[in-house]
């Protein structure tokens, strides 16, 4: 089995730490068991960059102009 690597957060403040202790013991995990499957979650995640990469290569929809007209025209018509 592997053990994984050690990771340790410096200057940790003491509302955040409450309060994920508090998250963790509400979950029923140790605190470090609720973190690593926190930070599981955030890792498994689609970097910002690689969906507008993604998007980016999409045909169609709205040009930015369009959706700006489309603003402008809703604001217009209040």
């Amino acid at each position: 089995m592997n053990m994984g690597r050690t990771l340790q957060v410096r200057d940790l403040p003491d509302d955040i730490h409450a309060a994920l202790r508090a998250r963790a013991d509400a979950a029923g995990f140790s605190l470090s068991e609720y973190v690593t499957r926190a930070l599981a979650e955030v890792a498994a995640r689609p970097a910002v960059s690689d969906t507008l990469k993604r998007a980016g290569e999409r045909s169609g929809g709205a040009t930015t102009e369009q959706i700006v007209d489309a603003v402008r025209s809703g604001r217009d018509g209040r």
